[in-house]
């Protein structure tokens, strides 16, 4: 039958068809094996390694081979390292001139497979005296351009352990982001994290149907869905990245046509999924490859539009993603049948998606860290004074009221100071606007610089600051506090002239010595600065006790 006769005596294994078996396409899969064993030689062409062959429905690839005499000592499989092949049937001539089938295939349910695996897996008997003939069938709704391979079960045995290890070091890796991803969801109420959830969850998915696992593990009695899976569940993947996109670059506050684009993209991604299931089987990859190319294409375009309009993590998000968009081309070339079966067709996306996985879970960690901050600052606008950073006057009041006491239950002495910056009109007339309102934003960088971290510094109005210094100290320890602060604050300033510097008045009072009260002390202070004569060359004064 076959034009010559296949060599299981190689020490290489898998021994791959090669030329050694011939094939034809036939239309009409109900041609039987003793018919197709019957036709005429001018029909049958060589085989070859790396062949795509051009089926469809109704059509079926034949293909036969002899294997020669080998020791039955060892068991042989014939693998088709393809999980979506539809059905592939292996025909072995038995003594009695009978044809015996054997069938696998994602329209079979793994569990009536022959040797229930990733991917099909038929047992092929051997015979130590002489040669076996054999047809094999393959049905496919699109091209099939997967090898023929033999194997032996001890290669079997050590190959699957292998990639065993490598698809549960991947699958863990998403289940473990899944996990992250949800409770961080759960926790901070951020939409990004459970749309990213159901994004890596629907990627797992989808890879655990084209290596076959799913069809093994998690629906190996449901063959219709075993089907379709590994063509539905690409593209709610990629409807939820679609998604996913949209809400971590913030999308919808920074343009409502893209946000609409987006997320209009993923609705329609629902709808392709519900025409793969209802269209003919050979035109289901029509609808989802150029989907998938097309959102593709939209994402990168948003996130490349994001990141030049400001997103601080827009780029990054894209540098993660490049990996399983540049991998996935592979599974969709196979698709399409450009190219044949191969490891990057199969366990491409894989490596993508281990790369994308941390960065990306990274770039969140950071934006929600970003979200935080920005939530405290606004939180804190009521408490703390935005442009200059120090709080405000309601918070100075207040730890100026426990200063007090505390000063008092402990029997020493703290100071409060209030300063004012008496030359805001004079920089604004040499220097410009710009230097008069950044001159406030130089002070309070100086007095945070003089304070101690137990002390305090505010902004109590435009022009004027307060600091609080916990004692004990003496007299005259304080004194040398108001002009320790207006040398800082004449000190020349980075990036300004030498001239532009702030002249401050200080005002001080120790406490509770000089005031019993927080308001009386600061209206102490507040008019023994409003007294002070413009034309004064005094920098530095002190209250008087209370009495």
């Amino acid at each position: 039958m076959a034009r010559t006769v296949l060599d299981l005596s190689t020490p290489a294994l898998p021994v791959g068809l090669m030329d050694w078996g011939d094939y034809r396409i036939e239309t009409g899969v109900t041609v039987s094996p003793a018919g197709i064993a019957a036709a005429s030689g001018s029909g049958w062409q060589p085989t070859h390694p790396e062949a795509i062959y051009p089926l469809t429905t109704g059509q079926a690839l034949w293909i036969r081979f002899t294997l020669p005499p080998a020791p039955d000592a060892e068991r042989w499989y014939l693998e088709i390292p393809y999980s979506s092949v539809d059905r592939v049937s292996l025909f072995t001539l038995d003594s009695a001139e009978q044809w015996n089938e054997q069938s696998a295939g994602d329209t079979i349910a793994v569990n009536a497979w022959p040797v229930p695996h990733r991917h099909p897996l038929l047992p092929m008997a051997v015979s130590a005296e002489e040669p076996r003939k054999y047809l094999v069938r393959i049905e496919n709704a699109h091209s099939f351009g997967a090898p023929l391979r033999f194997v032996s079960e001890s290669y079997l045995s050590r190959t699957e352990q292998r990639t065993s290890l490598i698809l549960g070091i991947y699958f863990g890796l998403a289940g473990l982001a899944v996990m992250l991803a949800a409770l961080s969801a759960a926790s901070l109420r951020d939409t990004a994290y459970g749309l990213y959830a159901v994004s890596v969850a629907l990627m797992a998915l989808t890879q655990a149907a084209i290596t076959g696992i799913a069809g093994l593990h998690l629906w190996p009695e449901w063959p219709a869905w075993n089907d379709l899976s590994p063509l539905v569940l690409p593209v709610l993947a990629v409807a939820s990245l679609l998604w996913f996109s949209s809400a971590v670059v913030s999308m919808p506050a920074r343009s409502r046509a893209l946000h609409r684009l987006l997320t209009g993209m993923g609705c329609v991604g629902i709808v392709i999924s519900a025409g793969i299931v209802m269209v003919e089987p050979s035109n289901r990859f029509q609808l989802m490859v150029p989907y998938i190319v097309v959102s593709m294409f939209i994402v990168i375009a948003a996130l490349l539009w994001a990141g030049r309009h400001g997103d601080r993590y827009g780029g990054w998000l894209l540098a993660g993603s490049l990996p399983l968009i540049a991998a996935s081309a592979f599974p969709l070339a196979r698709l399409s049948g450009l190219i044949p079966v191969s490891f990057l067709t199969m366990y491409g996306m894989q490596i993508g998606m281990a790369i994308e996985l941390p960065i990306v879970m990274v770039v969140l960690m950071l934006r929600s860290q970003h979200r935080r901050e920005n939530m405290r600052r606004i939180q804190g606008l009521d408490r703390v004074d935005p442009s200059t950073g120090l709080i405000n006057e309601q918070v100075f009041v207040e730890r100026m009221t426990r200063m007090i006491a505390r000063s008092q239950r402990l029997r020493h002495q703290g100071a409060v100071l209030l300063i004012d910056l008496v030359n805001s009109a004079q920089i604004q007339r040499d220097f410009g606007r710009r230097a008069a309102e950044e001159l406030p934003l130089r002070v309070a960088e100086r007095l945070l610089s003089t304070a101690r971290e137990i002390d305090s510094a505010a902004r109590l109005s435009e022009q004027r600051f307060g600091m609080l210094v916990e004692g004990p100290f003496s007299a005259e320890e304080a004194a040398t506090l108001g002009p320790r602060i207006v040398a800082r604050c004449l000190m020349p300033y980075k990036g300004l002239p030498v001239d532009c510097v702030a002249q401050v008045r200080v005002a001080y009072a120790l406490v509770p010595r000089q005031g019993p009260t927080a308001e009386i002390v600061l209206g102490r202070l507040a008019r023994r600065l409003t007294g002070i004569p413009p034309e004064s060359r005094r920098a530095v004064f002190m209250l008087p006790d209370y009495k």
